[in-house]
C-alpha cells in the first residue's frame, strides 16, 4: 500500500467542525517539518532522521532503489530472491544469524520487495541502534551467496509463488491484468517473478543483482524515534561511512507506450465466483509538478468510490441494488512507473458481470456530469487527516511514509504540502479527471471466468503485492 494514498484506510472520521479546524491547520503547516533532518555521507548514502521522543524506541530502515521495475526479461523475480538471500550468510554471520541477533535484544526485523524498491528494517529499543547499524552495514557489503544456500531458498520462493499467486484466483487475475494493461513497462511483470524464470535462475543472477544495485549511493537510510540526529549521523559515519560507492547502471527511460484501444481478457482459473476488474491508465504525482491537481483528484475519487462503508460503490451496488457481494476502487498516487486506477467487483448469484460493468459506468458518468457533494468531499478529506494523525503515533509508519515517498521520487520535505494539496481538491477537479481519463481507449478489463474447484486444491489465501519475508 502506498502511504501517500492512505485515503482508502478505514479510520473513524472527525465531525465537520473538527475537519474544518484540521484543514486550516494542515494547510498552514505545509512547510518542511522541523523535526526531520537529512544528511549525505561522502559515499553517497543519504540519511534521514526524524525525531519522535514519545517512547524509547527506534525504527532503522535501509531502502534500496532496486525493485522489479529494474529487472530484465528472463530474470524476473531476482529482486525478491535477493531479499531472501540477504538473511543468509555474510563474512561475519552464519545463515539465519541476522534475525536471531535482532531477536536477542527484543527487536523485530523483516524486509519487503516492491516494483520500485527493496527495503529492510529493524525496530528496537533505542540503545540497540548501533548494533542494528552494524548488522545492516555488514550485509550491505559482505553478503555471501553460495550455490547450496541459493538452491534451498529458490525452492522457498517458488513455493511462495504457488501459495500466494498460483493457488489464489484473484492474484492470478491481477497478474494477468497487469500483463495485459502494460505493453512495454516492466510493471507488466510480477514482483515474485514468472515461474519459468525462477526455475532457471542461478545463484550468479542473485549475486550479480547484489553487486549491481546494493551500494550506499543507491540507498536511503531512515531512522525514526527517540534519537539525537547528530548522534545518529556519527553512528552512520562509523558503520556505513567506509563502504565504497559503486558505479550504477544508467536507468533508461521506460515510458509506457500510448494505449490505442480498449483491451479485454478472460482468465479461466478454479474459483467459486466470477469477478470483473476494470483498470484505466491515469497520471501519477511527479517530482517538480506537485501543483498538478489531477493525482490529488484521483486519490479523492478513489476514497469517494470506496473509502468507507457508505461510499458510492458500496452503497449503490452492494446495499441498494444488491448486485455485488464486494466492490472496491484503488489508486496509488506516486510510483516510479505508470499507474492504473482500478475498480473490481464480484456479482451476486442473481446478477451478471455485464450488469455490474454497466452500473459501474453509470456511477462514473453521474460523477462526470454532476460532480460529488460537499459532504462526500469533507468526509474523505477528514478521513485522510485522521489517518495521518493515527499514523504519526507509530515510528514505524512514519519511517515507512518517508521511505516510500523517497523511493518514488517525492522528497519527504513535500509530504505536508501534498496533504495540503489534497484538501484543495474540488468537485470540478474530480469531474475533470473522470471525463479525461475514464475512457475506453485507456481501459483494460479482466474477467475471472470461474472453473470447477479441484477437491485436492489448497484454499486460496490472501496475497500482498510485495510480501514480507516472514
Amino acid at each position: 500500500m502506498n502511504i501517500l494514498t492512505t485515503l482508502a484506510i478505514r479510520w473513524p472520521f472527525f465531525l465537520a467542525s473538527t475537519f474544518l479546524f484540521l484543514s486550516a491547520h494542515v494547510i498552514a503547516q505545509a512547510e518542511v517539518p522541523k523535526d526531520t533532518h537529512e544528511y549525505l555521507l561522502k559515499n553517497g548514502l543519504r540519511l534521514i532522521v526524524k525525531e519522535d521522543h514519545r517512547a524509547p524506541t527506534v525504527a532503522h530502515m535501509v531502502w534500496y532503489k532496486a525493485g522489479s521495475i529494474d529487472e530484465v526479461s528472463g530474470k524476473t523475480g531476482v529482486a525478491h530472491v535477493l531479499e531472501h538471500m540477504m538473511f543468509k550468510e555474510t563474512k561475519h554471520l552464519k545463515p539465519g544469524e541476522f534475525s536471531k541477533k535482532v531477536g536477542e535484544v527484543g527487536g523485530r526485523d523483516n524486509a519487503f520487495t516492491s516494483k520500485d524498491y527493496t527495503a529492510y528494517f529493524q525496530q528496537v529499543e533505542k540503545s540497540h541502534l548501533p548494533k542494528m547499524m552494524a548488522l545492516e552495514a555488514d550485509r550491505m557489503v559482505n553478503l555471501k551467496i553460495s550455490a547450496d544456500e541459493f538452491a534451498k531458498e529458490i525452492q522457498v520462493v517458488m513455493e511462495e509463488r504457488r501459495l500466494r499467486t498460483d493457488d489464489n484466483s484473484l492474484a492470478v487475475v491481477y497478474e494477468q491484468l497487469m500483463a495485459a494493461a502494460f505493453t512495454n513497462s516492466p510493471y507488466r511483470n510480477p514482483i515474485v517473478g514468472w515461474m519459468d524464470d525462477l526455475k532457471n535462475m542461478t545463484y550468479q543472477d542473485a549475486l550479480d543483482w547484489y553487486n549491481t544495485w546494493y551500494a550506499p549511493n543507491n540507498a536511503v537510510m531512515i531512522v525514526v524515534g527517540d534519537v539525537n540526529p547528530k548522534e545518529v549521523l556519527d553512528l552512520a559515519e562509523k558503520y556505513y561511512g567506509s563502504i565504497p560507492s559503486k558505479s550504477l547502471p544508467q536507468r533508461k527511460s521506460q515510458i509506457e507506450i500510448p494505449q490505442i484501444g480498449a483491451k479485454k481478457i478472460v482468465v479461466k482459473v478454479p474459483a467459486e465466483n466470477a469477478d470483473i476488474h476494470m483498470a484505466w491508465k491515469v497520471p501519477k504525482l511527479e517530482s517538480g509538478q506537485l501543483e498538478n491537481v489531477e493525482p490529488y483528484a484521483l486519490s479523492v475519487l478513489s476514497a469517494i468510490l470506496d473509502g468507507h462503508a457508505n461510499s458510492r460503490l458500496n452503497r449503490k451496488l452492494v446495499r441498494d441494488q444488491r448486485i455485488a457481494n464486494t466492490v472496491d476502487a484503488s489508486y496509488d498516487m506516486a510510483a516510479r512507473g505508470p499507474q492504473l486506477f482500478t475498480i473490481s467487483a464480484t456479482p451476486t448469484k442473481s446478477s451478471s458481470l455485464d450488469g455490474l460493468e454497466k452500473n459501474i459506468r453509470t456511477i462514473l458518468n453521474e460523477i462526470k456530469n454532476k460532480g460529488v457533494t460537499d459532504s462526500e468531499l469533507n468526509r474523505v478529506k477528514s478521513q485522510l487527516l485522521s489517518s495521518q494523525i493515527y499514523k504519526r503515533d507509530s515510528v514505524f509508519a512514519q519511517a515507512m511514509e518517508i521511505g516510500m515517498s523517497e523511493m518514488e521520487g517525492i522528497s519527504w520535505k513535500y509530504l505536508n504540502e501534498i496533504l495540503a494539496n489534497v484538501q484543495k481538491v474540488t468537485s470540478k477537479d474530480i469531474q475533470s479527471v473522470v471525463a479525461k481519463y475514464f475512457v475506453d481507449d485507456q481501459l483494460t478489463i479482466a474477467i475471472l471466468d470461474p472453473q470447477t474447484l479441484e477437491a485436492n486444491k489448497p484454499s486460496a489465501k490472501a496475497s500482498t503485492a510485495s510480501g514480507m519475508r516472514h
